[in-house]
């Protein structure tokens, strides 16, 4: 994602890089970052025991921002607690990528309840996050099957999956399911479109908009398009002020979500035919996305929250985020190795041509959409008081 925009597959060439250390820290205090060396087996081994150990003695892990039926953190959330034995506190799970950045901010004298111990971001925030010193480096057992630039060169900052934009359309509403982003503008969806967060602040909701500027005759380094296009969405009465979900897209309230394909997956799953419902793929701007993760340099447990990490980046936890339709980003490594079900691989969509922005683009883009979003488009989009 540095230099080039690339495709889903040639974007994640594997490379080797440094490996990990599992050095323990105070929350005020970073760990230090992993050596070169390659630890041996049973070195690994200790270091993890001595870490699952330090973990329990904490005995909880307090996560922000994250739905059960997002990338299927509801099963991996589950079964960190069964494997280990760690409480779970839940934050805000509807929360946004900014939230969770004022969230370590509002809590940095406080190791309560309200204060994360890890962060799942969308890809810009992580080099801000690190910039202003809100979290701490820490490279995870197979660190070296991360691709080099789905991550940190120091460990502060690390891609766990990417996904796809998409549109979920209740078609028991509306039964002309759109094919493209165009079509969403047409006079048969007035009061049916909405977004999965609010433009100035989610980044779900930024990145909808860069799509919709690749389909409307803009590029990755000229976003004005999307944010013209939703100002004619919402002239024309299609844009509904709402935060859409699950919920609201099964209740009519919103019948056509625009969110990330795993998103939309997973919704058909849980509606089981009630209501019908279908998952488009948008012929054009075809957009894809990458989260990463972070431990808080505040973080009141950062030894959970280290554990945290290693499973999520284990083959396990990577097949569990699989299992909720996301593409983990150590994917081609278990390819590779046939670590995943074969039935899991045939569940995800065709995403053929979709692309990446740089961090550079994408940085620049999120600065236009976020400070030009009122100004251009005047939809104050806000949650629902369902």
């Amino acid at each position: 994602m540095r230099a080039h925009n690339k495709t889903v597959q040639s974007l994640f060439a594997m490379v080797i890089v440094a490996a990990t250390a599992l050095s323990a820290c105070s929350p005020a205090q970073p760990a230090a970052t992993a050596t070169a060396e390659q630890p041996t087996a049973a070195e690994s081994s200790s270091a993890m025991d001595q870490l699952v150990a330090a973990a329990k003695e904490e005995g909880t892990l307090t996560t922000i921002a994250l739905p059960h039926d997002w990338c299927n953190y509801g099963e991996v959330i589950d079964a960190f607690k069964a494997k280990y034995g760690i409480e779970v506190n839940e934050l805000n799970p509807d929360a946004g990528s900014g939230d969770e950045i004022e969230a370590i901010k509002a809590n940095k004298d406080n190791t309560g309840p309200q204060a994360p111990d890890v962060i799942d971001v969308g890809f810009a925030f992580g080099t801000s996050a690190k910039e202003e010193g809100l979290i701490q480096p820490y490279k995870v057992s197979t660190w070296d099957s991360i691709p080099e630039d789905a991550k940190d060169a120091d460990g502060y900052w690390y891609g766990d999956y990417y996904g796809v934009l998409s549109f979920l359309v209740n078609t028991d509403v509306q039964s002309a399911v759109p094919a493209d982003w165009d079509d969403l503008l047409q006079a048969g969806y007035n009061g049916q479109v909405a977004l999965s967060g609010d433009p100035r602040v989610s980044n779900q909701a930024i990145q909808t908009v860069y799509a919709a500027a690749l389909a409307n005759g803009g590029s990755l380094d000229d976003v004005q398009p999307g944010l013209d296009y939703f100002a004619e969405m919402n002239q024309a009465g299609n844009l509904v002020p709402l935060i859409s979900n699950n919920g609201l897209v099964a209740k009519g309230e919103t019948p056509v979500r625009i969110t990330w394909d795993y998103n939309a997956l997973a919704a058909i799953d849980s509606f089981e035919g009630n209501p019908a419902a279908q998952v488009v793929i948008p012929e054009s701007g075809r957009f894809a996305g990458v989260y990463v993760q972070a431990i808080s340099a505040y973080a009141p447990h950062p030894n959970a929250a280290k554990l945290w990490m290693e499973f999520l980046y284990s083959d396990e936890g990577q097949t569990l985020w699989m299992k909720g339709y996301c593409h983990p980003i150590r994917e081609e490594d278990m390819r590779a190795r046939n670590a995943i079900p074969a039935d899991l691989l045939e569940k995800l969509p065709d995403v053929t041509g979709a692309v990446f922005p740089t961090l550079d683009q994408l940085n620049a883009a999120s600065e236009t959409i976020t400070t030009q979003w009122d100004s251009v488009v005047g939809a104050n989009i806000q949650e629902s008081a369902q």
